[in-house]
């Protein structure tokens, strides 16, 4: 393996499938990338063994004209703290594989790294039986975006630690519950191929979010049983399911929830967030107390006597009432709703709210649920 490639080019593809790598591997070779060298196109690897990353960049091959790929396992810690101290220029990488080093030149110097055998690294996983449809990445990283927050970090519910793509002819509709709340969107102008759903871990959705583009660019998506694939023209990645049932969801969004109240979003949560301070630290209650046309937005901590209580106008179209949310878990759905106005469907205290914009985008479907918590007598005034 012989080639010239501009520095920051390969640390920015270095980076794209860096992030998958673990730093407690149990395979000691998944410490290291996986470049493989065909013609002028070098691929680079990295891999968790659930999930697998490729990226592909263009460079300047020595033995270009070589049929076959040349194939070695490159130390990812050394080489990417290297390529970060490095100002842009050529290198010149070139590799021995009677000994698996690599050799580095760039303008001011040489380096040597050792590398491994990279016939050894893991393979992919095989591509069958697939459903493939087409998403642009932008309504993907969006999806990602607004579930994943709220995936559970429960172990011992697997299914709930994924977000769920559930598929039909009406579009694709994604789907994240921790058990105390619960984010739904669904597109419409998405065309999927077959009804069904799969649930993805949320490592390799949380890497996708931050190395896709956010534009109208379209994404190939492609599942099967046991794996997701996703793939542009840069970048593939693939993961291994979640193997379970994701819980029935729709039965825990209530069917009527007759009350509406309107309220700014971003004056909500800048409240929020000053209120909290005074909640408490266990329990983390915010309680609103709707009366007519404004929220008493109160939160206290009996156990070092603080309180902190704040006014909010809102329109709303039911009987006063009292509730109380998590606010900590609220002001985290808040900020996944995009828009000035939000609207909160109620019914009664011990029902779950439902948290929506006041205005939906064209052919988005978005609903964030989150339970509520029993207010206690303490917090009667």
């Amino acid at each position: 393996m012989d080639f010239i490639v501009s520095s920051g080019a390969l640390l920015k593809n270095l980076q794209l499938v860096g992030g998958i790598i673990s730093t407690n591997v149990v395979v000691p070779i998944l410490e290291n990338f996986l470049f493989e060298l065909k013609g002028n196109t070098l691929t680079i690897t990295g891999s968790d063994m659930e999930t697998m990353i490729k990226a592909s960049m263009e460079v300047q091959s020595e033995n270009s004209e070589e049929s076959g790929s040349q194939l070695i396992c490159v130390p990812s810690k050394i080489f990417m703290d290297y390529l970060k101290n490095l100002p842009e220029q050529p290198l010149h990488i070139k590799t021995h594989p009677e000994d698996f080093s690599i050799e580095i030149s760039s303008n001011s110097g040489k380096y040597k790294i050792g590398g491994e055998n990279g016939r050894e690294y893991p393979k992919e996983a095989e591509a069958e039986d697939l459903n493939t449809f087409s998403i642009p990445s932008s309504i993907l990283t969006e999806a990602i975006s607004k579930t994943i927050f709220a995936t559970s970090t429960d172990n011992l519910r697997p299914a709930m630690t994924g977000v769920f793509f559930e598929l039909n002819e009406e579009g694709i509709t994604f789907v994240a519950t921790d058990g105390h709340r619960l984010v739904k969107i669904t597109r419409t102008d998405i065309d999927c191929p077959n009804e069904g759903g799969i649930i993805a871990p949320r490592k390799p959705l949380q890497h996708l979010k931050n190395i896709l583009p956010d534009d109208d660019s379209l994404l190939k998506l492609s599942y099967n049983k046991t794996h997701l694939f996703v793939e542009n023209n840069q970048i593939k990645l693939n993961c291994r399911l979640i193997d379970g049932k994701f819980p029935p969801y729709r039965a825990v969004i209530p069917a009527e929830n007759p009350y509406a109240l309107l309220v700014n979003r971003p004056d909500l949560i800048s409240c929020l967030r000053r209120v909290s301070i005074f909640a408490s630290k266990s329990t983390q209650q915010i309680v609103f107390d709707i009366v007519g046309s404004t929220i008493n937005i109160s939160g206290q901590d009996l156990d070092f006597s603080f309180e902190g209580k704040e006014t909010l106008a809102c329109q709303f179209n039911g009987p006063d009432m009292r509730i109380g949310f998590n606010g900590k878990l609220l002001i985290e759905m808040l900020n996944n709703i995009s828009g000035d106005d939000l609207k909160l469907e109620l019914s009664t205290p011990s029902r779950a709210g439902i948290y929506k914009p006041a205005e939906q985008p064209e052919n988005t479907d978005l609903l964030m649920l989150l339970m509520p918590l029993m207010v206690g007598l303490d917090n009667n005034d």
